[in-house]
């Protein structure tokens, strides 16, 4: 079982949610149970996917993919999400293309002390992550103007922002609805 309610398949799938599967699909070609979970209200489907590629696989991003990627690992962790942590992680991993930094970094950021392996602007967002996503209504002016001493940009809080907003909504998604990877391809990106 890869989720704790109904997943529609793609051979019971009606012509709208054939439709939102086929846009839904991974550069593998398949549909993970993130986005399947939806299946019996498409209109979510669609709208978690467009939210998705907007936030973390746009190409007017300007963080880099790695780092983006490394945010959504750090909030899925802290949220002990571990469907998106497995495939987010994946994602930083591959894109960090060095195993005893990408090892260090998982570290770190396991034991949620990023400022063992980062420093300045990178460290100010992970340190914004973990305080957005553990404690939201305590957030005031003074983050975003760390932020900014810090080399941040308005374009860049606003990515980051997005991004860990968006891990916040998916991990409760996925631990409220049971959701696995059974049967899942882990990871967007393909071997070559």
């Amino acid at each position: 079982m890869s989720a704790w309610i109904k997943m529609i398949q793609d051979d019971e799938a009606g012509n709208n949610l054939k439709e939102i599967l086929s846009f839904a699909k991974t550069p593998h070609g398949t549909v993970d149970n993130v986005m399947r979970v939806h299946s019996l209200r498409p209109s979510t489907m669609n709208g978690h996917m467009v939210l998705y590629k907007s936030v973390l696989h746009d190409d007017a991003n300007t963080i880099p993919e790695w780092f983006q990627e490394t945010i959504s690992s750090y909030v899925s962790i802290i949220n002990k999400c571990s469907y998106s942590l497995e495939n987010h992680w994946s994602n930083a991993s591959h894109l960090i293309n060095d195993e005893v930094k990408s090892k260090a970094i998982k570290f770190a950021l396991d034991n949620k002390r990023p400022e063992e392996v980062f420093e300045g602007s990178k460290l100010a967002i992970l340190k914004y992550a973990e305080k957005l996503t553990l404690r939201p209504s305590k957030m005031d002016k003074s983050d975003i103007d760390t932020l900014k001493k810090n080399g941040v940009g308005d374009g860049e809080i606003l990515e980051a922002n997005q991004i860990i907003c968006y891990f916040n909504y998916v991990n409760r998604t996925i631990n409220g609805l049971g959701v696995t990877t059974e049967g899942d391809i882990v990871g967007y990106y393909k071997d070559d």
